[in-house]
């Protein structure tokens, strides 16, 4: 009979750090058009142009065809690997119904409650005021 252990929470911590790609230079110039529709969407007008002609809004950007594909499809996952910078793509997947935790739990492989979950563990371990 096999046994498996289940890795630590130090171990799984480094392994959740590997796997969430660094946002820098060469995705930051890939994703430039992406993030600026993205950064638009402050304005509610724009949101509501979106929604009103997508094309024609992806179109004023002029996204790449694999970032209009990633948005066509509602694929986050390859938003972030055209260039998408997560917190851009928070507007826009807030016009998609998703909050910031839906996106991590995307990022990271994990369910909505179980990426929520680790995130109550880790507040845990982080020092109060009071002991400051």
């Amino acid at each position: 009979m096999e046994h498996h252990q289940t890795p630590s929470a130090a171990a799984r911590e480094q392994a959740l750090r590997r796997a969430i790609p660094l946002f820098d230079g060469a995705p930051a110039s890939r994703g430039y058009e992406l993030n600026a529709m993205c950064f638009s969407f402050n304005e509610k007008a724009n949101r509501d142009a979106f929604l009103a002609d997508e094309e024609g809004y992806c179109a004023r950007f002029h996204l790449t065809p694999e970032q209009r594909k990633a948005v066509a499809d509602r694929d986050v996952l390859a938003m972030l690997e055209a260039g998408g910078n997560v917190y851009y793509l928070a507007k826009l997947a807030g016009i998609f119904g998703l909050g910031v935790q839906d996106l991590g739990a995307l990022q990271t492989g994990m369910s909505v409650d179980a990426f929520k979950a680790m995130l109550v563990e880790w507040a845990k371990k982080i020092p109060s005021k009071e002991c400051a």
